[in-house]
């Protein structure tokens, strides 16, 4: 299928990007596939202490998505079906790397639907390449001072550097 012209007007995906990982480039770059526009939201979460800031998120996934024309990237608080009513989106789109990660998303899944009956979900497995990987892993190797160049573009790693060098 090619880029942009798929049946899905406008998707979501959405997540903490606490650093964004090659995992997710590689949902983003799937997903932007098959729907038209897909908007990469940056969730506020205040019960959460990041990283990065929700712009510091947001401008990383910026730069790693900006070769990718049908790619916008946004932020939002609150409740996911909030987000995708104030988008006009068709679908949410989610990552699975085990099967621990498809119950938990598979009840929000219907959760959402049952709260936005017009919006639905699509689940993109992830590349065996990257199904080990999370955010909470590449965070935890940099603390260590490990080398996560391999999990994380340069831009991204540069920037975790420096977080943990302030840390210090």
């Amino acid at each position: 299928m090619r880029k942009g012209k798929g049946m899905i007007k406008k998707a979501i995906y959405p997540g903490s990007f606490d650093p964004v990982t090659y995992g997710h480039i590689d949902i983003i770059k799937r997903a932007a596939e098959v729907c038209d526009e897909l908007i990469v939201a940056v969730l506020n979460n205040n019960s959460k202490s990041p990283l990065f800031s929700v712009d510091e998120r947001v401008r990383m996934l910026i730069d790693v998505t900006k070769d990718l024309e049908n790619v916008k990237v946004g932020f939002f608080s609150g409740l996911l079906v909030d987000y995708c009513r104030e988008e006009k989106a068709d679908v949410i789109v989610r990552g699975l790397r085990a099967i621990t990660d498809f119950e938990y998303e598979l009840q929000m899944a219907q959760t959402n639907r049952v709260m936005c009956p017009e919006v639905d979900t699509i689940f993109f497995t992830t590349d065996i390449n990257y199904s080990y990987l999370s955010s909470t892993t590449v965070r935890e190797i940099a603390g260590y001072h490990g080398d996560i160049r391999a999990f994380v573009p340069g831009i991204v790693a540069d920037a975790i550097g420096e977080k943990v060098k302030e840390a210090k």
